[in-house]
């Protein structure tokens, strides 16, 4: 990543505009601020959780008695307030849906009083690029509500800050700040986008959720269900190259995309193959570097015409295999959160395991997230090639970590390790933190082997770890040595 994106909430530039479509009822009666209170796991420390945060964001009323806003505006929330612009009274909230992948979440209050004398705000259609658009919300710097006005400058796929995952968005150049997360973008006195995240140390470069992505999370949730967005979870190489083009048999008129892996347990799996070329998708044309276009002039990601579709829904595509262009049909029916190998986890604890010290956990962009913004620069490297080739080769797979070890005589020598990615147990491959439990729960063995990526063994004395632990545990002032979710990982 080249910027470095930050998300708009607060702890804890006011410009007045005014909308002349506004003159039969004052949209600004459908937005709200949005007072949080936060525990977020700490996950270098898995067992621990941090201290309470107080957190501030906007949202706006839309139909069903609902109000949406960001993910990360009420991600790990205990308590959630909500004030309307011109109140001073606050009503508890709770949320109803979160898509951590999107960075949306719709929320409502029980109180059917807060909805009194509102109208809800109709999502609009995808702006056109050099559009003007207000945006509501209420950033730090003041407590009443701010309207500031931008233009759209330009609408491709970005990553999104919440889940490091690509997905279209809306460059607007409107002052935004912190507080401003899950605010509108309005234009026609309808929702254009919601605001999101800006880039740090920039002049006034942020970035919104769009029409299509806000319709696709609505429309899915309609059923009372969160199922996400699908991804047919394969690895691609452009096709710019005469060269490339020539060997694998496209003709002048052929553009596309070169599969180069396919992520096990994915829609792809089993229908397309490594070195098929990827020529159309759902009919439209697929470019040597990745895009469509959208809109006349307009071009993003292919990814796009996938992320519009519903889990369950197929998708056809046309490709070139062989030199022979055959077309095909994928089935959809698993969300990319599902086929991620290094993932977002909010609102649950992690997984982690402690044996003869040493603590084991799994890999997920919050753990990454540890080293601060700029955790693609500043975390381990091995980490981050991980996290960005983000492919499982089984269905079940998880990075599995020793992130750190707990001083203690039957770890001698091993103190300094951390951040390993442990590959083994006692010879035996592991695909993830469950198994690394069952093999040191089952084993006979006089000691445990774990072995990292690199070869390096770390070996425990099976008979002092079951004898040391407890103590160990105490020590720290830990009170359990798995998480939850691990408790029946064993004989």
């Amino acid at each position: 990543m080249k910027y470095i994106i930050i998300l708009l909430t607060v702890i804890s530039i006011q410009f007045i505009a005014v909308d002349k479509a506004s003159a039969e009822y004052d949209i600004r009666n459908s937005i709200v601020k949005i007072y949080t209170q936060m525990v977020s796991p700490y996950y270098s420390d898995p067992w621990t959780m941090d201290s309470a945060e107080f957190h501030t964001g906007s949202g706006c009323i839309i139909k069903g008695n609902r109000i949406l806003t960001n993910a990360h505006v009420v991600a790990n929330s205990t308590h959630i307030q909500l004030r309307k612009y011109g109140e001073a009274k606050r009503h508890t909230a709770k949320v109803l849906y979160v898509s951590h992948e999107a960075d949306l979440a719709v929320l409502t209050v029980d109180d059917p009083a807060f909805f009194e004398n509102t109208k809800p705000i109709m999502l609009g259609p995808l702006p056109n690029t050099q559009e003007e658009v207000l945006v509501y919300g209420f950033p730090k710097g003041g407590d009443t509500l701010s309207i500031t006005k931008g233009v759209i400058s330009r609408i491709e796929h970005e990553v999104y800050a919440q889940s490091n995952l690509p997905f279209l968005a809306a460059q607007i150049d409107a002052p935004i700040n912190p507080g401003n997360s899950g605010g509108p973008a309005i234009n026609n006195n309808k929702i254009v986008g919601i605001i999101m995240q800006t880039l740090l140390k920039s002049e006034s470069i942020g970035y919104m959720v769009p029409p299509p992505v806000i319709k696709h999370f609505l429309d899915d949730i309609e059923n009372g269900k969160y199922n996400g967005f699908p991804s047919i979870g394969v690895r691609t190489q452009n096709i710019e190259n005469e060269g490339l083009k020539s060997k694998y048999k496209m003709s002048n008129a052929d553009t596309g995309v070169l599969v180069t892996g396919i992520v096990a347990g994915s829609p792809a799996e089993g229908v397309l193959q490594k070195k098929d070329v990827i020529l159309k998708v759902d009919g439209r044309s697929v470019s040597g570097n990745s895009t469509i276009e959208f809109r006349p002039k307009e071009r993003t990601h292919y990814s796009y015409l996938i992320q519009n579709k519903q889990v369950g829904e197929n998708i056809g595509m046309e490709i070139l295999r062989n030199g022979k262009k055959k077309n095909i049909t994928i089935q959809l029916d698993t969300p990319i959160q599902d086929i991620q190998l290094v993932r977002i986890q909010n609102d649950i604890l992690p997984s982690y395991y402690i044996y003869g010290g040493l603590v084991f956990s799994t890999l997920t962009i919050n753990y990454l997230k540890d080293w601060g913004n700029q955790w693609y620069r500043k975390a381990p490297s091995e980490l981050i090639s991980v996290a960005k080739s983000n492919t499982k080769t089984k269905k079940d797979e998880e990075v599995v970590l020793l992130i750190r070890v707990l001083a203690s005589n039957v770890n001698l020598g091993y103190h300094e390790n951390e951040n390993l990615i442990i590959k083994k147990v006692n010879n035996r491959e592991i695909s993830n933190l469950e198994e690394l439990v069952s093999i040191v729960e089952n084993s006979n063995d006089d000691f445990i082997t774990f072995e990292d990526a690199n070869g390096k063994e770390l070996v425990i004395d099976r008979s002092k770890a079951g004898t040391t632990n407890p103590a160990l545990l105490k020590t720290y002032r830990i009170n359990s040595d798995r998480s939850d979710n691990l408790r029946q990982t064993s004989n």
